[in-house]
């Protein structure tokens, strides 16, 4: 089905795919374009995976709207997403990597996300698709259909023009900043950024390290951790294999509190609120197995949390004259705060761990990680001048 183009107020002809033969010749069309803009509509309230509903996908000439509930292979996009001499496009597009990654088994590359090199042009951090497109290109998107249900069946007309949207500009805001880019001698800071996320070692996740992303686990010994990391790591392998959320299988209150108890038995288990409705015996019986073995492991194996800062040296003076330098060079530089440095980033600094900091390398480390270290060593002042802050060295 082709969307008449004015609907979408511009000439770009728009197609609703949903057949296999109809989907490999757009590969074939899209194969001689330079550039493949992005998104995906997906479900994942009660799932551990994300239920993909559609994948919109645009060159300069056209527009497709894939229905991948009625396609019997979506991995001949691969080819299209891994070739080097097309620039895929996408906004704000982490969710919608993930998902490509496990439905088509790549991640693309070269990319480039608007969002994130929006914040090298005077944008905001999390600029929205919406906002950019009416900076960039002066439309103004509909919102009517932003929480729509995307895996009922038919999709009416509304739904595939506002998903068709959330494509069809990308490539003309593409052009746009990259020529703005260019203009300011920035067109390249973002390399190392848009080729972490193709690297695929950022959407994988080890299992065993899941229990420090557990809620209040803080508050446990290091044995109880031991306990915690197998409790976690049954959670997360299960969760999956049954595709359902992790708090549908064990909240993260009732994995702590049961490692806090010290709980070795189904009977310690189903003293816990609410554990003897989440699990069936088989299950707590697995649970307790694994509770004992982390209960009983050899100290020497026992995991240790990351430092909290709360634990460490107080550093908010510091990171008050810190984040006075950061705003002055973004504002004069034009570029949002966040995307020079995060408060994190500097409290790190701060505490005198420079390695594997962003704002330590590369065109941050230019523009501002430089005259940090400058600070702290003592070596620069901070005062008020008539026309704001002034940054003068120290003899």
């Amino acid at each position: 089905m082709v969307l008449q183009p004015h609907l979408l107020q511009t000439r770009t002809v728009v197609e609703y795919i949903a057949s296999q033969e109809n989907l490999e010749a757009f590969v074939r069309r899209a194969a001689s374009s330079s550039v493949l803009a992005i998104d995906t509509e997906f479900l994942r309230e009660k799932t551990y995976y994300a239920n993909l509903c559609l994948i919109q996908l645009a060159t300069d000439a056209e527009v497709a709207v894939v229905d991948p509930f009625a396609i019997e292979d979506m991995k001949v996009l691969a080819p299209l997403l891994t070739d080097s001499s097309i620039v895929k496009l996408f906004h704000a597009g982490g969710q919608d990597l993930e998902i490509l990654y496990r439905e088509l088994g790549v991640l693309p590359a070269p990319l480039f996300d608007t969002q994130v090199a929006a914040t090298l042009l005077g944008h905001t951090q999390q600029i929205g698709y919406g906002p950019l497109v009416h900076s960039l290109c002066g439309v103004n998107l509909k919102k009517s259909d932003s929480f729509t249900d995307w895996s009922r069946r038919p999709l009416s007309t509304s739904q595939l023009e506002y998903a068709a949207d959330d494509v069809i500009y990308l490539p003309k805001m593409y052009r746009i900043m990259v020529e703005k880019l260019e203009a300011k001698g920035r067109l390249h800071w973002l390399d190392n950024d848009f080729a972490a996320m193709s690297d695929p070692a950022h959407y994988e996740s080890d299992p065993f390290e899941r229990y420090k992303r557990l809620k209040r686990v803080g508050q446990l010994t290091r044995r109880q951790l031991s306990a915690a990391r197998e409790v976690a790591c049954w959670r997360e392998v299960t969760a999956q294999e049954r595709d359902m959320p992790r708090k549908w299988v064990l909240t993260d209150e009732q994995i702590v509190e049961a490692c806090r108890r010290e709980s070795r038995t189904i009977d310690d288990l189903f003293l816990i609120r609410g554990v003897r409705e989440k699990l069936n015996t088989r299950d707590a019986r697995a649970v307790a197995t694994v509770l004992v073995r982390g209960l009983d492991a050899a100290p020497d194996t026992w995991p240790e949390l990351d430092k909290s800062p709360k634990s460490e040296r107080n550093v908010d003076a510091e990171l008050d004259l810190m984040e006075a330098l950061v705003r002055l060079r973004a504002k004069e530089n034009d570029i949002a705060m966040q995307t020079l440095a995060s408060r994190t980033e500097l409290a790190r600094v701060a505490r005198g761990y420079t390695a594997d900091v962003d704002v330590l390398r590369g065109w941050r480390r230019a523009m501002v990680g430089d005259e940090l270290l400058e600070l702290l060593a003592g070596r620069l002042a901070l005062s008020l001048g008539p026309e704001g802050l002034v940054v003068t060295p120290r003899s």
